[in-house]
């Protein structure tokens, strides 16, 4: 499996309405990927249709080397961890922080059998390597929403994901937790055996020098994707937002203001 994503003129529309106009986009294995794009632009979409969850209306995908029309989407979403602040709201907020983790194994809401031994150590390196072994013993409903979300990613990485997309991770969080979930992001895309990542947000500065590509969806279509330094300029995100901005680079992060 050398490309992790790759679309050809895909297309999705709904009654009467073109929600994915033509996208062409190519994800190499060891990519990291950044996806930019206002509310509305056709992000989730795009993320449902990655997942299996809809069906091109045209052109042609694949995910993780499998051609839809010629693989069961269910396997494939087993191989894919989609990390998404929507799902604190179903988690069990009486859960041990550790079952949290560990249900993601199982991709169930609460854990139900006796996990295995090198499961619950798999689930504590996952915790350390998050930085939330203070939480062990705790309750989900305790935790922040930085650290639910630092759990999270851990249960999404209970079940070996080829693929991690992390949707809107820091949406809601305050300065200082934001930072933090970004630093472990970071230490997590930095391990020689990460999943490739998929970040999406519509704020340039939580798009890390890890994240060496992005892409620019507006209103259901690609406008610029390739190098995150080149697509991250103040000429280039003029153009896709359609007013004057001004982008200034501090710590290899891309600050955005009006021009």
């Amino acid at each position: 499996m050398a490309t992790v994503i790759d679309m050809s003129s895909v297309s999705w529309r709904r009654d009467r309405t073109t929600l994915l106009n033509r996208v062409n986009w190519r994800v190499e294995k060891g990519e990291h990927w950044a996806m930019l794009g206002l509310n509305g632009s056709g992000k989730t979409t795009l993320l449902n249709m990655i997942n299996g969850y809809i069906w091109p209306t045209e052109g042609k995908i694949s995910v993780l080397g499998h051609q839809f029309g010629t693989f069961d989407l269910r396997e494939l979403r087993k191989s894919i961890g989609w990390v998404s602040s929507s799902l604190q709201e179903k988690l069990y907020g009486s859960s041990l922080t550790e079952d949290v983790v560990l249900s993601g194994k199982y991709a169930t809401i609460g854990l139900y059998d006796e996990p295995a031994p090198a499961d619950r150590e798999l689930a504590s390196k996952l915790i350390e390597q998050l930085r939330c072994t203070h939480l062990i013993g705790r309750t989900y409903q305790t935790c922040s929403q930085g650290e639910k979300q630092k759990l999270l990613i851990a249960r999404a990485l209970m079940a070996s994901p080829q693929l991690l997309i992390l949707d809107e991770p820091c949406n809601g969080l305050d300065f200082l937790s934001k930072e933090a979930l970004l630093s472990s992001i970071n230490l997590l895309a930095s391990e020689p055996d990460a999943p490739n990542m998929l970040y999406v947000t519509h704020h340039t500065e939580e798009i890390l020098p890890i994240f060496s590509h992005t892409i620019l969806i507006r209103r259901g279509e690609v406008v610029h994707s390739g190098s995150s330094r080149e697509i991250l300029d103040s000429a280039c995100l003029t153009d896709f937002f359609e007013a004057p901005v001004h982008v200034e680079w501090h710590k290899e992060r891309a600050w955005l203001s009006l021009a």
